[in-house]
């Protein structure tokens, strides 16, 4: 069973690649990259030829409608094909100044079974002073420095001394 689903994986994403994005008679496209995305994916979208500066991209494959920014008639976005998506074609619907521009997505299986969690919303890695603060992000030694190497010679000293007494009353007992 695994050699076959690799097999149709296989001719779907050549079929993908061979296929030119979608483009109408009036100049608009909509590409998709990856090409052929799998179920729970991120994906990013753009379409050409709109007027407009925003659009929006609705589809049944998406976890929400993506929204599309940029100038000069060229507008991307992202957005993710939802986990549960099967494995199929999907029509991409992307309203941009009054005009709506359609294209079409291939979803695949996930090759690995599952997609890896991601986080949905952004994540509070810090990056406020460090980021300003590029010393932080030095690497530093993790060897012994000074102070430890003036720690081991007191302690090796103090245990000298130690062994000294010690032996110097055992020699005295003994006589």
């Amino acid at each position: 069973m695994g050699s076959l689903r690799l097999t149709v994986c296989t001719v779907v994403l050549a079929f993908a690649a061979l296929t030119p994005p979608a483009q109408a008679a009036d100049g608009r496209s909509v590409s998709v990259t990856p090409s052929t995305p799998a179920a729970g994916a991120d994906l990013t979208l753009r379409v050409t030829g709109c007027a407009g500066k925003t659009a929006t991209a609705a589809s049944a494959a998406f976890v929400a409608s993506a929204r599309l920014t940029g100038a000069d008639g060229s507008l991307a976005g992202e957005t993710r094909v939802r986990s549960s998506a099967e494995p199929g074609p999907y029509d991409v619907r992307i309203t941009c100044a009054d005009v709506e521009v359609t294209g079409r997505i291939t979803v695949v299986a996930a090759l690995g079974g599952s997609v890896p969690a991601s986080p949905a919303a952004p994540v509070d890695a810090g990056g406020g002073w460090t980021a300003t603060h590029l010393s932080a992000m030095e690497p530093h030694a993790t060897g012994p420095g000074t102070g430890h190497a003036v720690t081991g010679l007191v302690l090796a000293g103090v245990a000298a001394v130690a062994v000294v007494l010690r032996r110097s009353r055992r020699s005295r007992e003994a006589d």
